[in-house]
């Protein structure tokens, strides 16, 4: 990042300013050169040789603009792209004017704030479950030993049970931590229709009705990001008593509609909060649409809770849709 400052670079106002003057300039001693040098060798000669020179020179300021702006900004623009797309990529070593090499400066400090912001999650992430696991899965060897002793009270053993239903919820719990921090990982870009992952997300959901419409619409995510959405979004309804889910895909947009009792207003508000869940009972983690909704921000889409006289209605929308 230093270097961007010791190497000097004209500004942006010198070198748009400066190719206006140049192209005046060259017109002006154009006409000027023709007006004497017509009666010398001719207008026509005269005509040929001016345009020929104005066209080098022009030539000139379109290297100039290209080399101080073009290409700059192309390569700026290509090196977001790769890091946008979670990939590697070599900063440009070409910068142009002032202000295109502070624009630079900033994209690259951004750049390298995101992956280390990403990077940190998952390092926290990945502590977490590490010293977590082990003392839980000790409670639960524990308690599977206590649970084979004969001399146990029956409040013993409803107490022992709550132990180790507990221990199978933190073991939950820390699965589905480390799924939202690979969800915020962008590592599904491609495209996919709905058609391609029906039967696959019919046959894991064979509680459920679904029904396809724009099934052959192109949704720019991959099969295995839009499959993990889905299988959040289709778990939440199956655990909500939905039979039936209509899937409605158009350019830029996902629908996902179930026939189930709904979303009560008190909790419309935090049906994306982690952990928040009214299913705890039959194993409900709260994360699945957090999961759902960090997997798409990360590639740029969004999604949200539309308002529906039936069941709960989801609306995705994607980047560029």
């Amino acid at each position: 990042m230093a270097g961007l400052r010791r190497k000097w670079r004209p500004s942006l106002a010198f070198v748009l300013g400066g190719g206006l003057a140049g192209t005046l300039v060259l017109s002006l001693l154009g006409l000027i050169a023709l007006r004497y040098l017509g009666p010398e060798v001719g207008f026509r000669n005269a005509a040929g040789l001016l345009a020929v020179l104005i066209g080098c020179a022009t030539g000139l300021l379109g290297y100039l603009m290209v080399r101080l702006l073009l290409r700059p900004i192309s390569a700026l623009a290509a090196y977001s792209g790769f890091i946008e797309q979670g990939q590697r990529a070599d900063p440009p070593d070409h910068y142009g004017t002032q202000e295109l090499s502070r624009l630079a400066g900033s994209v690259l400090g951004m750049a390298e704030t995101l992956q280390r912001r990403e990077a940190s999650i998952r390092v926290f992430a990945d502590h977490v479950t590490h010293e977590l696991k082990t003392p839980v899965t000790a409670i639960r060897a524990a308690g599977e030993l206590l649970a084979e002793t004969e001399t146990l009270s029956d409040q013993d053993r409803a107490l022992l049970h709550q132990i180790l239903g507990a221990s199978d919820q933190m073991q939950i719990q820390l699965g589905a931590l480390n799924s939202v921090a690979k969800a915020r990982v962008p590592e599904h870009h491609g495209t996919v229709a709905l058609n391609d992952i029906a039967n696959e997300i019919s046959v894991s959901f064979p509680e459920l009705n679904l029904s396809i419409e724009g099934g052959d619409q192109t949704l720019p995510l991959a099969a295995s990001g839009l499959r993990i959405v889905l299988k959040q979004l289709l778990d939440n309804a199956r655990r909500h008593g939905a039979g039936r889910v209509y899937l409605s895909a158009e350019p830029g947009r996902l629908n996902v509609q179930d026939d189930g009792p709904g979303i009560s207003g008190g909790n419309r508000d935090q049906i994306f909060d982690p952990f928040f869940t009214t299913t705890r009972e039959q194993g409900g983690t709260g994360m699945g649409l957090t999961i759902a909704a960090n997997l798409l921000a990360a590639h740029g889409g969004r999604i949200l809770l539309a308002p529906s006289d039936m069941g709960a209605r989801f609306e995705i929308s994607f980047p560029n849709g």
